[in-house]
């Protein structure tokens, strides 16, 4: 059976919180001319065609074990209504903002962990992550709540997304991350081409999708969403969800670089303190695990 190495899974979990929002930035660059149900399918089909072939390479065989298919399609319902949700706030809230609004999902995830999974959540763990919620509501704007009803979008996404990662952690050690998100690609190709058939609402925009630069901008969306959640579900494999989740705040000063880069919105200064706070919750997080995943350290009780 596989061991925990928790320093490896804060690295890989980082490397989501880089690609995540930088993802989020095509999706909202593209939804004011593709409509949802397009992006959404887009998303997930070039998953399973990058994915797909990996996964016969390897000789992998497509068949689950028992008892995990129910498991495989909930977290995909789950994948494709999250991303749904933030793609849809994207288009009425800056990048920064619904990103701050969506964080309280890390907190969320933590209750889990300990009330769901029976993870060990130790003081200064749990401190650390209370440290990086406090940071995350000073990144929210004074006047975010005269956006109106978008502004609650992003708190879906935070639900959601945490069940999510409930539900990825409790079937990660059973699949190889490449088949998982291969099947979860085809999964939700099957669920949404039936809406996108019904539904000509979802279909719109399909011509500017023709264009090349929206072209390259949908390729980007699908590779750059495949590559960050292969490596949120690695990072999964090897370390428990309640560890991993302080690193998730760190999506928020990457978010907010990213989004002042491409939209030209930057936090004021109430904002900035707040993504300051969130980074050093995050990089203590790194530290500690990385020291106590150290040979010498292993005896000690995680905290």
């Amino acid at each position: 059976m596989q061991h925990d190495r928790p320093f490896l899974g804060v690295l890989l979990m980082l490397a989501f919180c880089i690609l995540a929002p930088l993802g989020d930035s095509v999706a909202k660059l593209l939804g004011g001319t593709v409509a949802l149900g397009l992006l959404l399918m887009v998303r997930f089909g070039i998953q399973a065609i990058l994915l797909l072939p990996l996964v016969l390479y390897n000789g992998e065989r497509f068949a689950l074990p028992p008892g995990i298919l129910g498991w495989t399609l909930l977290r995909t319902v789950l994948h494709i209504l999250g991303i749904g949700l933030m793609f849809t706030a994207l288009r009425f809230l800056p990048l920064a903002d619904a990103l701050a609004i969506a964080f309280v999902m890390p907190f969320i995830m933590l209750l889990l962990g300990h009330f769901v999974m029976n993870e060990v959540v130790g003081m200064q763990r749990l401190l650390a992550c209370l440290v990086g919620f406090v940071g995350t509501l000073l990144v929210i704007q004074p006047n975010f709540a005269e956006v109106g009803a978008p502004a609650l979008l992003p708190l879906g996404v935070a639900v959601v997304f945490a069940l999510f990662m409930m539900v990825t952690r409790r079937i990660a050690r059973a699949l190889d991350p490449i088949k998982l998100q291969a099947i979860s690609g085809v999964q939700a190709m099957l669920i949404l081409a039936p809406v996108l058939f019904f539904v000509p609402q979802t279909t719109a925009g399909l011509g500017a999708a023709l264009d090349g630069q929206t072209a390259l901008l949908l390729a980007a969306l699908g590779i750059i969403g495949t590559l960050a959640h292969l490596f949120m579900t690695w990072s999964l494999r090897f370390a428990p969800a309640s560890t991993l989740a302080p690193m998730q705040y760190l999506e928020i000063p990457f978010g907010t670089v990213i989004g002042w880069l491409v939209f030209a919105d930057l936090p004021n200064g109430l904002a900035a303190l707040g993504i300051a706070i969130t980074m050093a919750a995050g990089l203590y997080i790194i530290i500690r695990e990385r020291r106590l995943s150290q040979p010498s350290q292993t005896a000690q009780p995680a905290d």
